[in-house]
């Protein structure tokens, strides 16, 4: 139903709500079974089968585990969407009936708990969803439509893999690139904007060296442990000293690593950090002075090296194009009524979906679903606590089903179809 109650005059949707119970069922599965980025191998499994069975032609094995599946139909744009399948090492806490209990082994070799505490469950069942019911109403609309379900969103690496892997010249160029992500919000509403929708990020190991000794004689040492807090407390100086009010970062160092006992001065210790950042040259700004800080501080403690400072991983900053922008919010106003479709600011939290639209040369649109029950929701900002709100990585992130999964089914279809009408 749209928002004046009627039911959609678009062909392609005009089966959506029988379709309902049967993607309901495929979420708590792949919920259920989460798998860690590049071993999504039964959730691609699912996606190629799932494709297939719609009549599309595909190729998985997609830089590991992507799947990509092509509708031909006629003369007509190309138009690519997109979807990630990775889950996360986290103890899920949901209590939900259906949460996951799955443990994996990392790419370390650790064993861990698995599960889709960032939505990307909602993002393949939205994706299966759509490309069903635009394949049903193929008589509808005329080009070529391209699904992607990508691996390793949440350690960066996906994305790359994919093209490394020649998507661009496996595959037909596409006119537009479109994405969508669940994220804390009313069920039921859209939300993006053009230009930066998604921030650039950074994360970096600093390996720092010092001299071990007996705890009760530090003279003897260079304390690594005193250099990594030095390093830690003079880092926040850089977003709060030297990134413009009118500009904005964000600096977190999230891991600090030194030593196994007490009374033991270690050699060495491991500060990991993430940046995120809007804009290229306050990126090189803070990357810069990262530097700056960590080999000054090393310097003045009298380290006997320099300090290692390694990239971990990247995310390009994700930039919506203005003209296709437009045409999806005024697609999306049509279909659910302005009062659902909202414009946001760009969120700090990263993704790799801009790099097939930036590397491709190809417009590219990213927006967010809600999936925050409307009056937990509306609760919540009443009380001025939205901040208390289960956000994409916390152990009790769930996005409420119902609309949520019947709005991202629309919207994915409703975008693809301003591209692809008859």
């Amino acid at each position: 139903m749209n928002t004046n109650g009627k039911t959609s005059s678009d062909p392609a949707l005009r089966n959506i709500d029988a379709l309902l119970p049967d993607l309901t069922e495929l979420y708590k599965d792949i919920h259920s079974h989460p798998e860690l980025s590049m071993q999504e191998t039964r959730t691609a499994g699912i996606a190629a089968t799932r494709l297939k069975a719609a009549g599309f032609e595909v190729t998985s094995g997609v830089g590991k585990t992507g799947v990509v599946g092509l509708l031909r139909n006629g003369d007509g744009p190309t138009v690519m969407l997109r979807a990630d399948m990775d889950a996360l090492p986290v103890q899920e806490a949901t209590g939900l009936p259906y949460a996951s209990t799955a443990i994996a082994t990392d790419e370390d070799g650790n064993t861990v708990p698995v599960s889709h505490m960032c939505g990307h469950d909602m993002h393949v069942t939205w994706l299966a969803g759509a490309t069903k019911l635009l394949a049903e109403a193929r008589t509808s609309w005329r080009g070529t439509l391209m699904a992607v379900f990508q691996p390793a969103e949440e350690t960066g690496e996906g994305a790359k893999a994919m093209i490394d892997d020649g998507l661009f010249k496996r595959f037909p160029k596409p006119d537009v690139i479109l994405g969508q992500h669940v994220m804390v919000g009313p069920a039921g509403t859209v939300a993006g904007r053009a230009g930066a929708i998604t921030s650039a990020a950074d994360s970096l190991q600093i390996k720092l060296f010092g001299r071990g000794a007996h705890g009760s004689m530090p003279q003897a040492s260079i304390d690594p442990v005193v250099m990594a807090a030095s390093i830690v407390l003079r880092l926040q100086t850089i977003v709060s000293r030297e990134v413009a009010a009118t500009e904005s970062a964000v600096l977190t160092v999230g891991v600090l690593q030194a030593g196994t006992k007490e009374n033991v001065i270690p050699d060495d210790a491991i500060i990991k950090l993430n940046v995120r950042t809007f804009d290229a040259g306050v990126r090189s700004r803070v990357l810069a002075a990262i530097e700056r800080v960590v080999n000054a501080e090393a310097t003045a403690s009298g380290a006997p090296r320099k300090p290692e400072i390694t990239s971990i991983d990247y995310y390009p900053l994700n930039v919506n194009n203005q003209e296709a922008t437009q045409r999806v919010v005024e697609a999306f106003r049509e279909h659910f009524g302005t009062a659902r479709v909202r414009p946001t600011g760009p969120a700090p939290a990263s993704e790799d979906f801009g790099s097939f639209g930036a590397e491709w040369h190809v417009p590219s649109v990213f927006w967010f679903v809600g999936g925050t029950d409307p009056d937990v929701y509306a609760k919540a900002r009443d009380a001025n606590k939205l901040n208390e709100l289960p956000v994409n990585h916390s152990p009790k992130f769930a996005p409420v089903l119902n609309p949520t999964l019947k709005t991202g089914v629309e919207s994915l279809v409703v975008a693809a179809r301003a591209w692809m009408l008859e």
